[in-house]
């Protein structure tokens, strides 16, 4: 039985040396000194258990158990080796600035930044920057034109264009709302219990997003008001004022603060998402490693 030590530059040399039958041969192959070559197989056949060549000052041949190791691990280490180089290609093409966005970096979740630094430290030829896109331009059209290579964004989208990766965050949803106002004070509210208050627009936005964060109408068919926020600071400062509300996730509350805003969970909203995104036919090695790399942050942080 070989010893679990057994290194692969053992096996590399072994193998060598099967084909050569030249212990001068094999170290010019493997830039080595015969003696360095010689030392490495007394190694290998002592974690063995026995000898693999037969050697005389004429002639180098391999023993029976020679050439039952040499069967079986021909293959193998060719694959190895061959897996081994196909990843290094791999890696090597990951290179270069990868460019997130996104429309508030509330969207990018706690793990987005665990998830650059393990991009980052795989592909040490690429670095990653992130990109506030604002209130005023669809995304989605920012990423089709190859401004960002992926976005982090607020689901639903179901351009058949667009691929979704992995899931950033899932969070329950609330409202924010002046601190005076009356709902203010509740545990909870309904989509009906603000029917009377406006509620937030951004046009440029796919209104497939914008309507599953803020539904047009409440169960009862009531239609929304809507204001339309140039930015972020812009909608803070409204609300704060009282002329409107906003249905949004608690983390937004981590990155946008105003002493004059407080939030109160939605009841009958379901949990929202935000997830990877990036344009289906962009092939760029880049693009699929990150995505691969976030996939295993977050199933790491579930466990």
């Amino acid at each position: 039985m070989i010893d679990s030590g057994v290194e692969l530059r053992e096996i590399r040399t072994f193998l060598v040396l099967a084909e050569e039958l030249h212990f001068g041969r094999t170290a010019d192959r493997l830039h080595l000194t015969p003696s360095r070559v010689s030392q490495t197989i007394r190694t290998l056949e002592g974690r063995v258990g026995g000898r693999l060549f037969e050697r005389t000052s004429r002639s180098v041949r391999l023993t029976p158990a020679g050439e039952q190791l040499r069967d079986a691990a021909a293959e193998p280490f060719r694959r190895l080796h061959e897996a081994v180089q196909a990843t290094r290609h791999a890696t090597a093409a990951v290179a270069g600035t990868l460019r997130i966005g996104m429309y508030t970096e509330s969207l990018g979740g706690s793990h987005l930044l665990a998830i650059v630094e393990a991009f980052e430290a795989a592909h040490p030829g690429a670095i990653v920057t992130l990109a506030s896109l604002g209130l005023d331009r669809n995304y989605l059209d920012v990423l089709r034109a190859g401004e960002v290579d992926i976005l982090a964004t607020r689901l639903p989208i179901s351009d058949p264009d667009i691929a979704i990766g992995p899931v950033l965050t899932e969070e329950q949803r609330l409202l924010l709302l002046n601190t005076t106002d009356p709902l203010a004070q509740r545990p909870s509210v309904t989509l009906e219990d603000f029917a009377d208050r406006v509620v937030s627009d951004a046009p440029a936005f796919p209104r497939e997003m914008m309507d599953a964060l803020i539904p047009p109408v409440t169960p009862s068919g009531r239609r929304y008001r809507r204001r339309v926020n140039r930015s972020i600071e812009d909608m803070l400062l409204s609300i704060a004022a009282g002329k409107q509300v906003h249905p949004t996730v608690p983390s937004f509350l981590n990155h946008h603060i105003h002493p004059g805003v407080t939030g109160v969970p939605i009841s009958d909203l379901p949990p929202s998402q935000t997830a990877l995104a990036w344009v289906a036919a962009n092939a760029a090695p880049k693009v699929a490693a990150f995505a691969r790399i976030a996939a295993t942050v977050l199933g790491s942080s579930d466990t």
